[in-house]
């Protein structure tokens, strides 16, 4: 390991010992615990800000396991290297950086945190710790979404297509309007109430449309029998019929909300369509000789933001990162009305 300061021998974190309900009082609890150290291409970064998803609500839900030793949740985070690993070369001592993480190694609610340099990014320059907290994981999902699992072109070649994305003033949503519009993409976003539908305008929707009213029809009315690309980012055994009904013959509907129903595919087979999962979390679990890529992505993404030509999606902001603001969070997330995202940054000292 490389570093040029003596680093504490613990740290404060946020975890968990036992799953439940997030207004239970020991939903999240305040923790110390050891400061790690990076080995091969890992690097220790210290934490100035982390964000919020779903996944994290989704981890903590209540079930009945117990943890013997905390379990700290978080897959965003943005701040500095401050050691590295012998193997490493895409970082030093000094970078900033921003990344999701790893859903199988411990999370980023805490002041030091481990991560393997391959699914790590420079941060944007032009954004605070805070501000750069509140992509990673929405960036990376929308990007392997729109260019990889459905194989739009980075270079304009399916530009005047359209695309539909279902739940557009989420945190994946508003990344995925931004990149199909960079793309030369229609985009067709869905929203039911008036601050997301105006949410999903300032990032770039070309028409909005009702998610909780026939999606084919509201198609139709603006002069399309279907789209090529379908995003679902919320509730995929609920809009599946009307997903089924408004791709086009050998379109591609991408998916990142797992469902515990069996999905009926057999509609897609006259169209020759394609459904397909996304979860940007599989590169790391299963260490793919892509994995690198999402360095490269995070790294491309923030050069369009230092550009101006992307825009960041922060909404919403407590400090310091301590359980009390990490209920306050969760709380928000689980009531299903999150616009953009929300991120904390900051520990007491």
């Amino acid at each position: 390991m490389n570093s040029p300061q003596n680093l504490p021998q613990t740290m404060k974190a946020v975890g968990l010992l036992e799953y439940l309900p997030i207004n239970h009082p020991n939903s999240l609890l305040d923790v110390e615990l050891p400061v790690p150290t990076p080995q091969g291409r890992e690097l220790l970064v210290q934490v100035q800000a982390v964000s919020l998803n779903p996944v994290d609500t989704k981890v903590r839900s209540p079930k009945a396991a117990l943890e013997t030793s905390p379990k700290v949740l978080g897959w965003d985070a943005a701040g500095t290297v401050v050691a590295v690993g012998l193997d490493c070369t895409l970082f030093k001592v000094g970078d900033a950086v921003y990344y999701a993480g790893d859903i199988r190694k411990a999370g980023s609610n805490s002041e030091f945190q481990v991560i393997d340099e391959r699914i790590v990014g420079h941060k944007p320059r032009n954004l605070s710790f805070l501000e750069a907290a509140a992509l990673p994981l929405t960036v990376l999902t929308a990007w392997e979404v729109l260019f990889e699992r459905m194989g739009i072109s980075q270079m304009g070649l399916d530009a005047g297509k359209s695309i539909l994305i279902i739940g557009g003033a989420g945190g994946v949503g508003s990344v995925a309007i931004q990149l199909a519009k960079h793309a030369g993409l229609t985009v067709i976003a869905t929203a039911s109430r008036a601050e997301t539908r105006d949410w999903c305008s300032k990032m770039g929707a070309d028409h909005i449309i009702d998610h909780r009213q026939n999606l084919l029809e509201q198609l139709k009315t603006l002069g399309l029998a279907g789209v090529p690309y379908i995003l679902c980012t919320n509730d995929t055994v609920g809009h599946w019929a009307g997903m089924m009904e408004s791709i086009l013959a050998q379109g591609v509907i991408c998916s990142i909300v797992g469902t515990s129903q069996p999905l009926n595919i057999q509609p897609l087979m006259n169209k020759s369509a394609t459904f397909v999962w996304e979860l940007m979390f599989t590169k790391s679990s299963y260490q793919t000789e892509d994995m690198q890529s999402q360095h490269d992505i995070l790294n491309r993404f923030a050069q369009l933001l230092e550009a101006g030509t992307l825009q960041g999606t922060l909404t919403r902001s407590l400090s310091p990162i301590n359980a009390q603001n990490l209920k306050i969070a969760h709380a928000t997330l689980e009531r299903g009305t999150m616009i953009g995202k929300f991120a904390l940054e900051g520990w007491e000292q």
